[in-house]
């Protein structure tokens, strides 16, 4: 599913109309009729807020519909007719040519009949900014977006909701709260930031005539995974194949007292596919380790000479979990860049160590996967969490970019990104907020390496099917932690490989 701006929507619109001949006004309509495709047909009385711009077109074309369904609606302007955009015009003065009831809001006393309409009404029609807004809401407008969050039963918000910048999400002074909101073409990048879900209540995609080849000619490779997506993605095994054919991975990770990181993380390879799966952990934990792994090898990182040629013959390496912030991890991560041919994945204390290192990057002969969460990422980055959060996808591109590197940046939809393309996860949720969870995500993205997959696609399944199997698994439990989902791991890639 690809993901734009306002400006991408912005070169689309002008394309349509102005190369291809497209009238916009055909583009106001089908806009329109996919709206009414979310509208109830039980649902008799609407109360449509509109003002002068093409968002308020969009509304006054499903004014007419709902009018000519036999429904009860009130348009109620905000702005003037003066500039109203030629389109909206149209669409405007056939809906007066109706008899449509219009209330032009200027003053408070229009606002309280305002306020008395949407008490009366069962749905509440959001047709006053699009994704054009650029400025602070304010005014009439602001007063007018106050009624409608404090009285509404329902709202619907055409294309986003009023209020909310459709680029990073930001609430420009004030903003529509929708129970629905109806985009259309494409998925808007300011979706994806944090709370936007609470602004925006449920999101439907709807296409309105938009040729896919002009798309195509100004999307910008940034897309949000779906389930179809990652079903594509997931090889068929063949039936004649071995161990062999699906990899050998290496897990370096745990130290005394963070035996789990590396039980997680390794067992979360092994049932993730890996056809072999070797743990290197300290000498002092070994043991116990052995005896929880029953289908995974164990060696010592004090054994250099088996680490070395496990180092050198792997298909994948994972590093990090649990090892400790400390110089000894800064001297294993040193060694495995500079000795490894196969990808690895860097997590937990492996990233921690990169701080004030990143040069280490520079003297590799492999490829790299980090996964940070906010924090990690902030201390190798040098942004803090808030300027992060604020501009995840630029960020997180810009950095993978000049580091070559593919960067999965952890948290409330997870972005995967190898300085070209983005990915962005939307599975997952707060149930699996507990220790272990990233531990787990990066055992399941070394064993898809081992198997064959290149760094990004294994990345993209392996966040997407660690989400998956926590919402799965969260409908029928309040917390699901990292042992859940690594039993769950096989059904799950399974359920997804065959869906129909």
């Amino acid at each position: 599913m690809k993901i734009a701006t306002s400006q991408i929507m912005r070169k689309i619109d002008r394309y349509c109309i102005d190369i291809l001949g497209i009238p916009g006004i055909i583009l106001m309509e089908n806009a329109a009729l996919k709206v009414m495709k979310n509208i109830p047909e039980n649902n008799k009385k609407f109360v449509i807020v509109c003002s002068s711009g093409n968002n308020g077109g969009d509304g006054f074309v499903v004014a007419r519909h709902l009018l000519n369904r036999g429904n009860y609606v009130e348009v109620f302007f905000l702005g003037s007719d003066e500039n109203m955009s030629a389109d909206a015009l149209v669409n405007f003065n056939i809906i007066r040519n109706m008899g449509a009831k219009i209330i032009e809001v200027n003053n408070n006393d229009e606002l309280e009949i305002l306020r008395e309409s949407i008490i009366q009404c069962e749905i509440t029609i959001d047709a006053i900014f699009g994704t054009g807004l650029s400025r602070e809401v304010k005014g009439i407008y602001s007063l007018a977006i106050t009624i409608m969050n404090e009285n509404s039963k329902y709202i619907l918000s055409i294309d986003v909701p009023s209020g909310f910048e459709c680029n990073n999400g930001k609430v420009m002074g004030n903003c529509v709260r929708s129970n629905k909101t109806v985009t259309f073409e494409l998925y808007k990048k300011g979706f994806i930031s944090y709370d936007a879900e609470s602004i925006t209540g449920e999101i439907v995609i709807e296409k309105i005539g938009i040729p896919k080849a002009v798309v195509d000619k100004f999307h910008e490779d940034e897309y949000i995974m779906d389930i179809d997506f990652i079903k594509g993605l997931i090889k068929k095994r063949n039936k004649y194949s071995h161990k062999g054919d699906y990899g050998r991975t290496l897990i370096l990770a745990g130290s005394p007292g963070f035996t789990g990181a590396a039980y997680i993380s390794t067992q979360a390879a092994v049932r993730s596919g890996a056809g072999l799966v070797t743990l290197g952990c300290d000498s002092s934990i070994q043991n116990i380790l052995s005896g929880k792994l029953v289908e995974a090898m164990t060696v010592s990182t004090n054994d250099e000479i088996r680490l070395d040629f496990l180092i050198t013959k792997s298909d994948s390496i994972a590093i990090g979990p649990g090892l400790g912030n400390n110089k000894c991890t800064l001297n294993l991560l040193s060694k495995v860049l500079l000795k490894s041919k196969c990808p690895v994945v860097i997590d937990s204390d492996g990233l921690n160590v990169l701080e004030g290192n990143l040069e280490m990057l520079k003297n590799k002969k492999c490829q790299i996967v980090l996964t940070p969460h906010m924090g990690e990422m902030a201390r190798i980055s040098g942004f803090s969490i808030d300027e992060i959060n604020k501009n995840k996808i630029s960020i997180a591109k810009e950095f993978a970019k000049k580091h070559n590197v593919v960067l999965l940046l952890k948290g409330f939809n997870t972005i995967i990104t190898d300085g070209e393309t983005v990915q962005i996860n939307p599975t997952g949720s707060s149930a699996m907020a507990s220790g272990g969870m990233g531990d787990c995500l990066t055992g399941i993205i070394a064993s898809f390496i081992s198997q064959g997959y290149d760094i990004m696609t294994a990345a993209c399944i392996g966040a997407y099917i660690h989400g998956y199997s926590g919402d799965k698994l969260s409908k029928e439990m309040f917390c699901v932690n990292a042992n859940h989902i690594i039993e769950a791991l096989p059904s799950i890639i399974k359920e997804i490989q065959d869906l129909e």
